[in-house]
């Protein structure tokens, strides 16, 4: 017995002593785990099981744990597309026994930390997706193990990192779209021999493709597009006899495309497209039989399709426009492939149009715009009803368009304008349910309008039939589509009345039905309208009056010319359209001053009393408003002058704080109502903005809104109603809101960097910026982290809260930057009417829309439709956006002298583009000076961009999550997929064929 006890003894003393060891690493992982999770913003509570009351680590959500030796030992954190943010905190180096860290595709910040390297067992490191910034560390010391390393789209910065070369275990390389210094792509790479996928997409990289890249011989993916390199793509690239994916578009790359990559005999997907290669296809390269992917367009690239290319089993995607091809297409291309989706645009090809792209039943994007196609259409496309996009407009085709084509059920867009088809539209144009867009002007169409078109009433959006030879009357059906936006008619031969039931297409701009021979009256329905901003009525038998009641339309451009028109010309239209819109209407008059002699001959253009008397008119209508919004302006700024006066004297009044809480934060109402002037930061319309260092446990700095009186309850009651429910990183986070009496507070996160309209004007190492030197602060990568972070939160305004949130106020100095840039759309204090106003409006509204009783806004921001309504939408917001990407690309104020009197920045630019001078004198030279070649192409970008949000009408602009999508393509910052991989948008169309 008391042997049996020496025996255990020792075994115990082990087993305790094991448990203890135990106990202390789960103790050291747990204090590590928790200490990275406090560095994190996790606004979905992912990480809600990540307490010090958990028995072991092994069980916090998104950790596992090891077996073996490394056993009840966290192996790997993996927290993908978490919606978390913040920064990586270094105690992740304490977890030693690390073999997987998966933190992609969330919104982290800050510098990757260097004691990173520390966890040595790493295998798998996957960072992408984020907002990292800084230079990456050296993270060579993990070289023995690490495998995957992929730290793409973030914002990392300094050199690429040539260390990348001594991580020789590595099998994935993933480090592009990041924000590295121009540089040449490092040899050292060429040391990763066991590499088989290489992302270096926009790098900065330049010069050419070292040589020992092509040593390595089990590279499957190369994707080194989206750089500045330059020179010819070297022969040697068939030595990678393993590639099956190139990605070298947007590039300098010149000379041929090589015969040499006709040894890839397991190439599938190739893309050598934006370059400047010419000449044709090589032979060699024609024979490969595995292509599923071909984009080679915008070049110089010419000759014939390969008719070897007609005989590819598995093409799916097929992108050639933009290039010089000619002769005949293949006649057998896509009668053996699954194709997709082809785009052969903007060539020279002749004869007639290939018969098989849809043989395979796939295809969903057909685009062969601007060609020399002639003959008539093949009928085998009838049965395409895979077809999305079909787009064969600028060729020359004629007789009749099949049948089929009219009623392609999943078309979102069918234009087959600028040919010479003929015949009549088909009723089963009725089944195309999916149609937003018709356009078949410049053709030869006959025949009537069919009413079944009506059946597109909840899709249908643009409909352009002008310039044919349709004839018999506009159908009524056009009254139920109650999507449309734009109506063009005109240069036809439709005869008979404007159908009152127009006034149901509650949302069109645009209609143009000029030059037929319609009659009967104006329909008093057109009043109807409240988004129309064009009505061009000329050129037809239209009789009676015009109706007083379209006067209250947002009409920026009308024209009644050349009708049977009488009576007085409502002076409302007068004034934005001039004599000329109403000439050719013998029986037109002004202020009731014609038709003396009872001959009509004497009307508006006849008698010189009406053309005298016209100016008379509007002179004297002119400067009657002008008076009246002078006096109402400054009665107005005095009574503001007075009230901020009274305002600053008062010390509010008694009773116990109100305190409103929606950040976890802790506050001391005494702390925060004692804020000194020597702590202010700004003053505004709505009130004035400390800075204040909490002296509470865990401290911080806030920044503290002291509201003006008078509209404090308003203001507050606005900033509560949205920043109070809204969760977004690019959406200011609203602390807490504070009132007693008259003083009212607002507690915001304090934004260090101050607005953009100061980072703007400010010089590097003034503002905490970087270098010095006279350069600016805000360099172009900066500055376009604004231009997407302020998109994404308006996004989420208009689209992601229900009802959607208009802000009505947004202007750089309403965009506010965080340490890393990161901005923070503020101030909702008018915001709120919009919401609220919006909530009782028709859930089948052309958009949130709103009526203010007020006029809001910022002089250089404002729309022009605010000129005219009170009523406001997300097309209002989306203008003021595309006025602070101007400030962003150009670095100019949005009313400056320099444009001349009574011109802001969107009418000094469209005077530029009208000039011919998008890039040159347009682009901010502080910042275009310093740019690579990449950058200054990405200025001209976000620049047509912001020409698309500044368009004169509401309808003609983006929404914002099409211009988060349009920003994201042009940088190359899309979606990524579920391990991390870039996905490259779908190259379907160019600017020009995606109009």
């Amino acid at each position: 017995m008391r042997g049996q006890i020496l025996v255990c003894l020792p075994l115990f003393t082990l087993l305790s002593l094991f448990q203890s060891s135990t106990c202390q690493i789960h103790d050291a992982q747990t204090h590590a785990l928790l200490q990275f999770k406090a560095g994190l913003d996790d606004p979905l509570n992912h990480l809600s099981s990540w307490t010090n009351t958990t028995t072991s680590p092994c069980h916090f959500f998104g950790v596992r744990c090891g077996d073996g030796a490394n056993s009840g030992t966290v192996t790997e954190v993996s927290l993908s597309n978490m919606n978390l943010s913040g920064g990586i905190s270094p105690s992740i180096a304490a977890l030693r026994t690390l073999t997987r860290l998966e933190l992609d595709s969330n919104q982290l910040s800050g510098p990757v930390p260097p004691e990173l390297s520390q966890c040595t067992q790493l295998r798998f490191l996957n960072l992408s997706c984020n907002a990292l910034s800084g230079e990456l560390p050296d993270l060579s010391p993990l070289a023995a193990a690490l495998e995957v390393l992929d730290v793409e789209t973030n914002g990392f910065t300094g050199p690429f990192p040539a260390w990348v070369g001594n991580l020789t275990s590595l099998t994935t390389l993933s480090a592009g779209l990041n924000g590295y210094d121009p540089g040449e792509t490092p040899a050292s790479i060429g040391n990763l021999k066991n590499l088989t996928y290489l992302y270096l997409a926009g790098s900065g990289l330049t010069g050419t493709i070292p040589e020992s890249i092509f040593g390595l011989a089990k590279l499957e993916t190369l994707d080194m597009s989206m750089n500045n390199l330059a020179g010819e793509i070297p022969p040697a690239i068939g030595n990678l006899r393993n590639l099956w994916k190139i990605e070298l578009y947007k590039n300098n790359f010149t000379g041929e495309i090589p015969p040499e990559l006709g040894k890839l005999t397991k190439l599938r997907e190739i893309d050598l497209s934006r370059n400047q290669l010419s000449g044709g296809i090589p032979p060699a390269f024609a024979e490969l039989k595995g292509f599923t992917v071909i984009q080679l367009y915008h070049n110089n690239l010419s000759g014939e399709i390969p008719a070897e290319w007609g005989e590819l089993r598995d093409l799916t995607s097929f992108s050639v426009y933009e290039n010089r091809f000619s002769g005949e297409f293949p006649a057998n291309f896509g009668r053996f492939s699954p194709l997709n989706s082809v785009d052969i645009s903007e060539n020279a090809f002749t004869g007639p149009f290939p018969r098989f792209l849809c043989h395979g039943r796939s295809l969903q994007f057909l685009l062969a715009l601007q060609n020399g196609f002639s003959g008539e259409f093949p009928p085998e496309y009838s049965s395409c009803t895979s077809l999305q996009r079909f787009r064969i407009n600028k060729n020359m085709f004629t007789g009749d368009l099949p049948e089929g084509l009219w009623g392609l059920p999943a078309a979102t867009i069918i234009d087959v304008s600028d040919n010479g088809f003929t015949g009549a539209m088909s009723p089963v144009i009725g089944q195309a349910q999916n149609l937003n867009q018709l356009w078949v002007q410049n053709n030869r169409f006959a025949g009537v309008i069919p009413p079944e078109i009506g059946r597109l009433g909840q899709v249908l959006q643009k409909l352009y039939l002008s310039n044919n030879s349709f004839s018999g009357e506009i159908p009524a059906a056009i009254g139920t589509l109650s999507q449309l936006t734009a109506l063009h008619l005109e240069e036809n031969n439709l005869s008979g009345e404007i159908p009152a039931g127009i006034g149901g297409c509650v949302r069109l701009a645009e209609i143009d039905v000029s030059r037929n021979t319609l009659s009967g009256e104006i329909p008093a329905s057109l009043s109807l309208l409240s988004s129309l901003n064009s009505l061009n009525l000329s050129g037809n038998r239209l009789d009676g009056s015009i109706p007083a009641s379209l006067q209250a339309l947002k009409l920026s451009s009308v024209d009644f010319s050349s009708n049977r028109l009488t009576g007085d010309v409502p002076p409302g239209l007068l004034v934005i359209a001039g004599v000329q819109a109403f000439a050719g209407n013998p029986g037109l008059c002004v202020a009731g001053a014609c038709n003396v002699d009872g001959d009509h001959k004497d009307g508006l253009l006849g008698r010189k009393s009406g053309v005298v008397l016209l100016p008379v008119v509007l002179v004297s209508a002119t400067l009657l408003l002008i008076a009246g919004i002078l006096f109402v302006s400054y009665r107005s700024f005095r009574l503001e002058v007075m009230r901020k006066r009274r305002d600053m004297e008062s010390g509010g009044g008694g009773g116990d704080w109100k305190l409103e809480s929606f950040h976890p934060l802790e506050l001391d109402a005494d702390e925060i109502c004692g804020v000194g002037e020597e702590s202010l930061i700004g003053s505004g319309g709505t009130g004035r903005v400390y800075r204040l260092e909490l002296k509470g446990h865990g401290g911080g700095v806030v920044a503290v809104k002291r509201l003006w009186k008078g509209n404090a309850a308003r203001v507050m009651a606005a900033e509560m109603a949205i920043l109070g429910k809204v969760r977004h990183r690019n959406i200011l986070k609203l602390h807490a809101c504070l009132s007693r009496g008259d003083l009212n507070f607002i507690v915001y996160e304090y934004m260090p960097r101050g607005n953009l309209h100061q980072a703007l004007r400010r010089e590097a190492g003034k503002g905490g910026g970087r270098g010095g030197g006279g350069r600016p602060e805000m360099d172009w990568a900066r500055r376009r982290r604004v231009a997407l972070g302020a998109a994404k939160g308006l996004m989420y305004l208009h689209h992601d809260c229900t009802p959607a949130v208009i802000h009505r106020d947004i202007k750089s100095t309403n965009i506010l930057l965080d340490h890393d840039y990161e901005p923070k759309i503020a101030d909702f204090g008018i915001a709120v009417f919009a919401k609220v106003a919006g909530d009782d409006d028709s859930p089948d509204s052309a958009a949130a829309a709103a009526e203010s009783s007020c006029f809001a806004g910022t002089h250089g921001y404002l729309a022009p439709e605010l000129a005219y309504s009170l009523k406001v939408t997300e097309k209002t917001d989306v203008y003021s956006y595309g006025v602070v990407l101007l400030e962003l690309v150009t670095g100019r104020s949005p009313i400056d002298a320099s444009f001349g009197e009574g011109r802001d920045i969107v009418s000094w630019l469209s005077s530029k583009i009208a000039a011919g001078s998008l890039g040159d004198g347009v682009l901010d030279p502080r910042v275009a000076a310093a740019a690579t070649a990449r950058e200054r192409d990405d200025m001209v970008r976000v620049l047509r961009i912001a020409v698309l949000c500044t368009a004169k009408l509401p309808a003609g602009r983006p929404t914002m999550r099409d211009v988060v999508k349009m920003l994201a393509d042009a940088g190359g910052t899309g979606p990524c997929s579920p391990r991390g991989q870039l996905q490259p948008p779908p190259r379907v169309c160019s600017g020009k064929s995606c109009r």
